[in-house]
């Protein structure tokens, strides 16, 4: 295991001439409109190797301060460095805030009197101060800030909690409040609040339906899981990054399929999805450098701080990017982890502190992780748990008098477990992200093919009004 804080020889020029690179690429950006697209890509592999080394140098500066834990699947139980996503959200959000020239130089190059426009001729009515403020698109940049300042705001509440260890019922609740900035600008400048009706009920309810303020009800609502659900499938090594690079990408591929020469130009949601890509581009460089540290065997533990960001990066680009929808298409198998644990958060079953795997030091493999009952199930609960176990849902123990006294937990990778036996930790992690993957194409196919069952076109064939 590499427990070393410094770069090798070899990761030191590598990641040199990756940054030289990139910083070229940036600085050649700016030559004619300013490419911000290769300029996010570029910004991306900086934030890798900026993140990368980062990472090894504050490992033990992180457990000099007691920002450490115990990998409980491993024999010798080792303490590593937690709460290292707080150091890739930090390098993200500097990232965003680097970015905003690129982003925005073809406008304010248009906007700025003499900055590269010395040949336009506007009228003087037009002047104001000596900037042409009615060509620069303020609404892009709000909506750009609003979601920078959301995730600054759920980074210090991530790092809040990974130092406090709140509770889950108490913090549940926290990324609402970081949302409340991207909401603000939803509703002041889109505020579109109506949904496409399916075919066979629209001759009962029309074409479209408003929902009004049950529609910011609902952005709160995904606000609030997507945070929370890349926390709740967590417990090995590599996981909570893996599933969040795997729906990264997917996101960039349905990006992708709303630019030139995919799709038609000018398309009415090409300007969304560079929105999209431009925030999802730098997630999956810092989080790629946080993968090589913690996939297994992990020398770094992310905390709870890098499951909020990355939770409230896809929250910001569904929602500022207007296709929510079909981001929750891609946390089917998060959405069906919360579906599943429902029973033990609210309860019903007791539940642990801690329902990760359980590490067999004499085989070296991962199996369930088991809740007890010191007092018997109540009949109806004990039947339920009996239909689960029949259709090999659950895992039950039970003394001599066929009273329940162990359960298997109820998250899907004990659930995975229950199906396919004990296994390695590793072997655990790439099971579930192929998981993810297969499930993220499979909702990809839905949203572009078989939802042409129900609703009369894909917006990709949309074609600009002017």
């Amino acid at each position: 295991m590499q427990t070393s804080s410094t770069l090798t020889r070899a990761e030191t020029w590598r990641l040199l001439l990756l940054v030289g690179i990139s910083l070229g690429v940036l600085a050649n950006t700016f030559q004619g409109d300013g490419a911000p697209l290769i300029a996010s890509i570029s910004m991306a592999l900086i934030s890798f190797a900026v993140a990368f080394s980062m990472i090894r140098w504050l490992g033990p500066v992180f457990i000099k301060a007691g920002l450490k834990g115990k990998d409980m699947a491993k024999p010798r139980k080792p303490e590593i460095p937690e709460t290292m996503g707080a150091v890739c959200a930090v390098v993200y959000l500097i990232a965003l805030i680097v970015f905003i020239p690129f982003a925005f130089y073809k406008d304010i190059v248009a906007a700025t009197s003499g900055g590269g426009n010395r040949d336009v001729v506007i009228e003087d009515q037009h002047i104001e101060t000596g900037r042409y403020l009615h060509r620069f698109p303020h609404g892009k940049l709000a909506s750009y800030l609003s979601g920078l300042l959301s995730l600054q705001s759920i980074v210090i509440l991530g790092i809040g909690d990974d130092l406090l260890d709140i509770r889950w019922r108490h913090k549940v609740l926290i990324p609402a409040f970081a949302a409340v900035p991207m909401l603000i600008v939803y509703f002041v400048d889109f505020g579109v609040t109506h949904v496409v009706v399916p075919v066979p009920l629209q001759q009962y309810l029309g074409d479209f339906i408003d929902l009004g303020w049950l529609y910011y009800m609902y952005m709160a609502a995904v606000a609030i899981f997507c945070p929370n659900a890349i926390n709740m499938l967590a417990g090995i090594n590599g996981i909570e990054v893996a599933q969040s690079i795997v729906i990264a990408v997917l996101l960039l591929f349905n990006d992708a399929m709303y630019l030139a020469p995919i799709t038609p130009y000018p398309h009415p949601a090409t300007d969304s999805h560079l929105f999209s890509i431009y925030f999802l581009l730098p997630f999956i460089g810092v989080s790629a450098a946080l993968l090589c540290h913690n996939w297994y065997p992990s020398k770094v533990f992310v905390g709870d701080t890098y499951c909020y960001f990355a939770g409230m990066v896809f929250a910001v680009v569904g929602i500022l990017g207007h296709f929510s929808k079909t981001l929750l298409l891609l946390f089917v198998p998060q959405i069906f982890n919360f579906l599943y644990s429902t029973p033990q958060l609210f309860h019903v079953i007791p539940c642990p502190r801690h329902r990760l795997p359980k590490f067999n030091a004499a085989t070296g493999l991962l199996d369930t992780s088991v809740t007890e009952w010191t007092v018997p199930p109540s009949p109806l609960i004990a039947m339920v748990l009996d239909l689960l176990e029949k259709f090999r849902l659950i895992r039950l123990v039970k003394n001599k008098e066929g009273q329940i006294v162990e359960s298997t937990n109820l998250t899907i990778l004990n659930l995975w477990l229950v199906w396919m036996g004990p296994m390695r930790e590793d072997t655990l992690a790439w099971h579930m992200v192929g998981v993810q993957i297969a499930c993220g194409l499979l909702g990809l196919f839905v949203r572009h093919r078989l939802a042409l069952l129900v609703f009369n076109t894909d917006n990709r064939t949309f074609q600009s009004m002017a």
